[in-house]
């Protein structure tokens, strides 16, 4: 498979595209910053370079066209402000789901994050009730498209090595803790599983090896 990747330079997005191309997938990874051309190299992937808060959907479409699927990856990160959690988590979002339409592709995994949907408690910090409402908006957008879409909503992230053990589901699942080379590894079965198109999922570490998460989804 083609495989682009919008966030090229995040630490999923890199673990992916190297857990995709040691499969034999072509990826073309989107970056912002030219320097980050080398880590991506690394990983056996193509990269290019587009901003997704100043890029047109047309240039996007270009990037696009021909791939088999979509990973929307990207995000403002930390130390953003609230500004940029619209302009990139939601508004980057839109406009890859609008340019993956426009060519035709139909495979479309977003990564979004659990709590997203509801509304934020008493006392949330400012930046990240923006964050959720930003990733619930562009969820909702995604959801409105015609694509072969699946929304995957993990836990609190950390950069512990990935056990392969999950807990997967399309429910409210409890916080929790999931390695985002374990979400990285959900996302490359999740590329190979049609039958979840049109499921929200939510993820968070636990015991079942994830092919039989995935299997269990449709059984």
């Amino acid at each position: 498979m083609r495989i682009v990747i919008a966030g090229g330079h995040g630490k999923i997005a890199l673990l992916l595209a190297e857990q995709l191309t040691g499969r034999g997938h072509s990826v073309i990874s989107l970056i912002r910053n030219p320097a980050h051309a080398r880590e991506v190299y690394a990983t056996g992937a193509e990269s290019v370079v587009l901003d997704l808060e100043n890029a047109l959907v047309s240039d996007l479409a270009a990037t696009v066209q021909g791939a088999d699927a979509v990973v929307f990856a990207a995000g403002a990160g930390p130390g953003s402000g609230t500004a940029r959690k619209y302009s990139v988590d939601r508004d980057g979002s839109v406009l890859l789901a609008e340019a993956t339409e426009r060519v035709g592709t139909r495979r479309f995994l977003q990564i979004s994050a659990m709590g997203t949907g509801l509304p934020p408690g008493p006392g949330t910090d400012e930046v990240w009730a923006a964050y959720i409402e930003a990733k619930t908006q562009a969820e909702d957008d995604l959801r409105s498209r015609d694509l072969d879409w699946t929304i995957l909503r993990p836990g609190r992230l950390t950069d512990s090595a990935g056990t392969g053990l999950v807990t997967l589901a399309d429910h409210r699942l409890e916080r929790g803790e999931i390695p985002r080379a374990d979400v990285a590894a959900v996302l490359t079965e999740l590329l190979g599983a049609p039958e979840t198109a049109g499921r929200t999922l939510e993820l968070v570490s636990g015991t079942t090896p994830i092919r039989a998460a995935i299997a269990a989804l449709g059984a």
